[in-house]
């Protein structure tokens, strides 16, 4: 694999690590979900990216790394309950869409996508950074793509930056207010709690930099076969 690029395999890799990641933390989002929302985040996100894992089986070998991405957003609207279905939904699709029918994706390319997808869940949530949502842990990540992008940073460097910026920014949240979503209806009783969907983007970004690895190994892995 190329090091300074994203090919199907590696963009297959990521919605398979978010599935793992996300089974692997159901407890822990639920836990933040009980304190000021439906305690299902958890549960809706596990299962969305399990049903999108099992959907990504049903692509080709010649499939681009955009059509894994719509693939997977199609299959999140339909398989998350709540608002973050739809609107994990719009950030997939709308990256997917972006990335065209590109075989491989450099940083350039990734952070424009990722741009796209950002500006998707804003209009579709109607949210700010600051409104305490995703688009907190989700706008510092492409923030900190973009600025590796002048920086002569590695594809791997600038995905490890936007993990850390995304898991900084999902911890941010607990001082905020809540302006969206169910949270919203606590007012000054969702202070001092972290917002689950930040959280479950931070372990989205993570995802990203951790497909990286192998795609191979990881899958074989993932899948119990390695």
């Amino acid at each position: 694999m190329n090091p300074r690029t994203l090919n199907r395999q590696s963009m297959t890799h990521w919605v398979l690590i978010c599935a793992r990641l996300m089974r692997e933390n159901q407890a822990y989002l639920t836990q933040l979900d009980s304190a000021i929302g439906d305690a299902d985040h958890g549960a809706n996100m596990t299962r969305g990216f399990n049903a999108a894992e099992a959907k990504l089986l049903e692509l080709t070998n010649d499939s681009t790394p955009g059509e894994v991405l719509v693939l997977t957003g199609q299959t999140l609207v339909t398989s998350i309950g709540g608002a973050s279905g739809p609107l994990w939904g719009a950030v997939f699709r709308r990256t997917g869409k972006s990335l065209g029918n590109a075989l491989e994706v450099d940083l350039t390319q990734l952070e424009g996508a990722l741009d796209k997808g950002l500006v998707a869940v804003m209009e579709l949530g109607a949210a700010e950074p600051g409104d305490k949502t995703m688009v907190d842990a989700l706008s510092p990540a492409v923030d900190a793509l973009k600025a590796a992008l002048g920086g002569g940073v590695s594809l791997e460097g600038a995905l490890e930056k936007a993990q850390l910026a995304a898991l900084e920014g999902a911890q941010n949240t607990t001082p905020m207010l809540a302006r969206k979503g169910r949270a919203s209806y606590l007012g000054e009783r969702s202070v001092g709690h972290q917002d689950p969907g930040a959280a479950s983007t931070a372990l989205i970004i993570t995802a990203l930099h951790l497909s990286l690895r192998d795609p191979f190994q990881g899958d074989q892995a993932l899948r119990g076969e390695g």
